[in-house]
């Protein structure tokens, strides 16, 4: 047996499964996130370590003789977050998420010195690790001087779980401290930022196992002793391998809380102008590239919210099947953007209100809006010479059949919809410490999923969204001139 741990941004997922990669069992635990001024995202990461607790009871409660046949565990995790260690471990001060926007102008700063997008193959976002050291180093210092180490999310659950101070490729490729062609620490990139390599952790591929679980904690949780932990990856690094990604045109579109479209790599080929991550994949001698935007279903959540209504029930409203583009228009940029604007300033607008219209409208528009943002990071990893044929759809959003349809239509690219089972980053995971557990070669589990439905693009709407996507475009020069 083998377990996926997947470390969300509201609640962490675990995932157990059999040498044959049937599900056995799945339990979830929720944790809140604070946002103490504007711009600011933070955790407690002792809410992370209460959750795994709970999940773990919650799996052994529910197959307590599978949980007593685990063999290895797998960690993903949203990236980015810095979680500031002292010499004996302790928590400084709560995680800076991925979505806090603190930082953007030690991101600008660090963005513009010398050889940092050569050697990280990035833009340095607002969201990354580095610039958020750098604020910590202006703001708290006091903390920075007592910090020994600083890791990412997922890997706090494995410092926890093995007492190792570790991390993988593809989570370390979005801190700005990696040279991610090269799959090592930078000198030149820590040095930037004011931070050395004693402060960071061992660098892994994700499959290979970085410890076993702490005899002690195997006993207090009830787990067998000497159960392998993996390197893991980050949450869409795990997602590729959950939904087997590995090879170069491969990809995703995922509708979680941001959405992202991914595209599998054979080779390093960075473009940081274009706004496009390309990272370390969590399979050795492999990267990828995706372009993110910031609020996918956190933009439909938002209107739900607002409309006191249930966000299934809005789009459900709409059917399975789409009509030509709406005549409102949406920008979701609710926190701010990245690919392909890299601009943590900017916020969302309706465009073209009408004293008519109804919750249907504003539901379609919110879809609409998030698809021509995907649009954009599709026309961005083309830049950058990205390949893709066709994608699976992961993530919450991807239930609704019409919010496919109309991404299949905007990307013109055919979405195949995985049959009934989990493959999304806990899938990943589990998989990841399938490997290490095993020696498995990644190609031999990370193989694609079941299909239950490939949606088509519209023929007889593409040429219509094509132009509603020029129409957006010209949006966001405008939108941005009125919030200067």
């Amino acid at each position: 047996m083998f377990l996926g741990l997947d470390l969300g941004t509201s609640g962490l997922r675990g995932l157990l499964i059999d040498a044959a990669q049937r599900t056995v069992a799945v339990a979830e635990a929720s944790y809140p996130t604070a946002r103490p001024a504007p711009g600011h995202s933070e955790q407690d990461p002792r809410d992370w370590i209460a959750a795994c607790r709970t999940v773990i009871a919650a799996l052994k409660a529910e197959a307590p003789t599978e949980m007593a046949a685990l063999r290895g565990i797998g960690c993903s995790g949203h990236m980015h977050g810095a979680v500031l260690l002292g010499a004996d471990d302790a928590e400084q001060r709560p995680c800076i998420m991925w979505n806090d926007t603190r930082s953007a102008d030690q991101a600008a700063r660090l963005d513009a010195a010398a050889d940092v997008r050569a050697l990280s193959g990035n833009i340095v976002f607002p969201g990354f690790t580095a610039p958020k050291l750098m604020w910590v180093a202006e703001h708290e210092p006091e903390i920075l001087a007592r910090t020994a180490r600083v890791v990412l999310p997922k890997d706090y659950l494995t410092l926890w779980l093995t007492g190792a101070h570790a991390t993988d490729m593809s989570d370390a490729s979005g801190t700005s401290w990696l040279d991610v062609g090269a799959r090592d620490w930078s000198d030149r990139l820590l040095a930037a930022s004011g931070m050395t390599r004693d402060q960071m952790p061992a660098l892994h591929e994700g499959t290979v196992p970085v410890g076993t679980i702490r005899p002690g904690l195997a006993d207090e949780l009830g787990l067998p002793r000497g159960v392998v932990v993996a390197a893991g990856a980050a949450d869409n690094a795990a997602a590729a391998c959950g939904i087997g990604a590995l090879e170069h045109g491969d990809g995703f579109v995922s509708l979680g809380t941001s959405g992202v479209l991914l595209a599998a790599r054979d080779r390093f080929a960075p473009k940081p102008e274009s706004a496009v991550h390309t990272f370390c994949h969590a399979v050795p001698g492999r990267w990828y590239q995706m372009g993110v935007i910031l609020a996918a279903t956190d933009s439909l959540n938002w209107l739900a919210r607002n409309l006191q209504a249930d966000p299934a029930a809005l789009t459900a409203a709409l059917g399975d099947r789409i009509g030509p583009p709406g005549r409102l228009r949406f920008l979701p940029y609710l926190s701010g953007e990245r690919t392909p604007h890299n601009d943590s300033a900017i916020r969302g607008a309706f465009i073209g209100l009408d004293i008519g219209m109804g919750h249907a409208e504003l539901t379609h528009a919110v879809l609409e809006g998030v698809g021509y943002a995907l649009r954009d990071s599709l026309d961005a990893l083309r830049d950058t010479g990205a390949a893709l044929k066709r994608v699976t759809a992961i993530g919450g959003g991807s239930a609704s059949r019409y919010w496919l349809e109309l991404l299949a239509t905007l990307l013109d690219l055919p979405i195949d919809r995985p049959a009934r089972g989990e493959f999304g980053a806990a899938m990943g995971a589990a998989r990841l410490a399938t490997c290490a557990a095993t020696g498995a070669a990644p190609e031999a589990v990370m193989i694609r999923p079941p299909i239950a439905e490939t949606i088509a693009p519209r023929d007889d709407l593409r040429a219509e969204y094509a132009a509603g996507h020029a129409a957006y475009r010209n949006l966001y020069p405008a939108i941005r001139a009125l919030q200067s």
